[in-house]
């Protein structure tokens, strides 16, 4: 009997090095939109961080993202991820990304906040651009991938054991379609666009975290979400990022006019920093006017900040924290299986163990090509057998959408909360600061409404951040209880 595609849902980076990898075999790759719309990956201003200079090792860049987020990573899946970190860079260098070059014709090496080395490559300042372009061109010039746009996944199928069986897909015209499959990619990429200010794209609604949890998938972690500390404060949604590379060429966050904090402290610090002068009510405002030649290094930015009305060489640049990454997500072994048969999950929508309470920069591109190709060879490689590496969900995550709103909130015709509201409810409840009383209201808010993917997705995280009462990296309860065996 003929073996069922491979199916791999999602073109951002990790979706498309899976299909990339998938060799001869080749895959069925699912996209909402045109190929690479609305990846975030896409909008990476930073670049890829790898251990490349005389002076750098695998052993300190594992040590800084093992610092950077709290140190509650898994120290075995940091060392391994970063271990292949200069492997992938030059795997990208044959792809031909076009990393910018010293004057010797090496990689040129960024120094990003948390990083003890000057160890990001990068390209200009939109290396994510640059390196999901390249590997969109190498799955495009494979003709066993059968890429298919504007099919939406609206279901995953699981047979009466629980496993992968199928997926329901939502095509342009509006049509359902079935598609019988026993092995299913998941890379759908993060939740940012749930809160109202996000530097991601506003489609990043935690799509495939409802989807996998729907049918059984543990996920970890949901309550550990990133906030970029220098989103352009201006009236636009997504929020124009201000890339940590700034910081790293030298620009200065202001109070008011005065520098209050070490600006290359990995950024759960430099945001709580950030927001406590918000909330005391001063000015924050990032100043890159020392930059040497900060327009012609930083194109990406001269161009979003001139397109706000202001000018990065001559201007102060008003900035917020803003929803940027999700550390946690569906629960992956190494090769990126879930504790549901058939199921793997890659990028930002898992939960790898390499960020473990805040992410360090420059790692997420480089996570989205190791998970992708360890998943792809894997799929390639099952025979059906699916020991148990990661432990089931507990039942009191897993919704159907049979579960409908019943009450309270602004809703649509359905009944479910509106989008906005969801949004509200999260930027409230689970920003940079969170306090149990305020997380409890949001949970009772989201509950009824569950049977909406957008609404479940805010619910688990809102559920996770209810459920951990302790303070960790980007997680800061104010009524925060040490864990057991700390004091204070």
């Amino acid at each position: 009997m003929a073996r069922r595609p491979l199916i791999v849902i999602g073109s951002g980076l990790a979706g498309l090095t899976c299909a990339w990898a998938s060799g001869p075999e080749g895959c069925i790759l699912l996209t909402a939109g045109a190929l690479t719309d609305g990846a975030a990956s896409t909008w990476a201003q930073g670049g890829i961080a790898a251990a490349l200079s005389p002076d750098d090792s695998t052993a300190l860049h594992a040590e800084d993202t093992w610092r950077a987020g709290a140190f509650a990573g898994d120290r075995a899946v940091i060392d391994r991820i970063t271990g292949v970190a200069p492997e992938v860079v030059r795997l990208l260098v044959e792809l031909e990304v076009p990393f910018d070059r010293a004057p010797d014709g090496s990689i040129d090496l960024a120094l990003e906040g948390g990083h003890s080395r000057s160890r990001v490559a990068h390209a200009g300042d939109h290396s994510g651009a640059a390196v999901t372009a390249a590997m969109a061109q190498a799955v495009l010039a494979a003709p066993q991938v059968d890429v298919r746009e504007h099919h939406t996944v609206t279901r995953l199928l699981a047979d009466a054991s629980g496993a992968i069986c199928g997926v329901e897909v939502r095509r342009r015209d509006g049509s359902l379609e079935v598609i019988p499959a026993d092995r299913v990619m998941l890379a759908t990429g993060g939740m940012g666009g749930l809160w109202a200010h996000t530097t991601n794209p506003t489609t990043a609604l935690g799509q495939g975290v409802a989807l996998a949890a729907r049918v059984g998938a543990r996920t970890d972690d949901l309550h550990l979400v990133q906030f970029h500390p220098t989103a352009l404060d201006v009236a636009r949604d997504p929020m124009p990022l201000l890339t940590e590379a700034l910081r790293g060429a030298g620009a200065h966050l202001l109070s008011d006019g005065a520098r209050f904090v070490d600006e290359l402290q990995p950024r759960d610090v430099v945001a709580a920093a950030v927001w406590e002068q918000l909330t005391e009510g001063r000015t924050v405002c990032l100043d890159a006017r020392g930059i040497d030649r900060v327009a012609t290094r930083f194109p990406a930015v001269a161009d979003l900040t001139a397109a706000s009305g202001l000018d990065v060489t001559r201007d102060l640049l008003p900035v917020r924290p803003a929803l940027h990454y999700s550390m946690g997500g569906v629960t992956v072994d190494d090769t990126g299986r879930s504790s549901v048969p058939g199921l793997w999950a890659i990028g930002e929508v898992s939960r790898t163990g390499l960020h473990g309470a805040n992410r360090l920069a420059s790692n997420s591109l480089l996570e989205a090509v190791v998970t992708g190709r360890a998943a792809a060879s894997d799929a390639i490689a099952w025979s059906g057998a699916w020991p148990r590496t990661v432990e089931p969900a507990g039942p009191a995550t897993i919704r159907s959408r049979t579960d409908r709103a019943r009450s309270g909130g602004a809703r649509s015709d359905d009944g479910s909360l509106l989008l906005a509201q969801v949004r509200e409810t999260l930027d409230s409840a689970c920003g940079v600061l969170r306090d149990g009383p305020t997380l409890q209201a949001a949970v009772d808010r989201l509950e009824p409404h569950v049977g909406n993917d957008a609404a479940y997705a805010a619910w688990l995280i809102a559920r996770s951040a209810l459920a951990h009462p302790a303070s960790v990296g980007a997680h800061r309860r104010t009524d925060s209880v040490l864990p057991e065996g700390v004091s204070a």
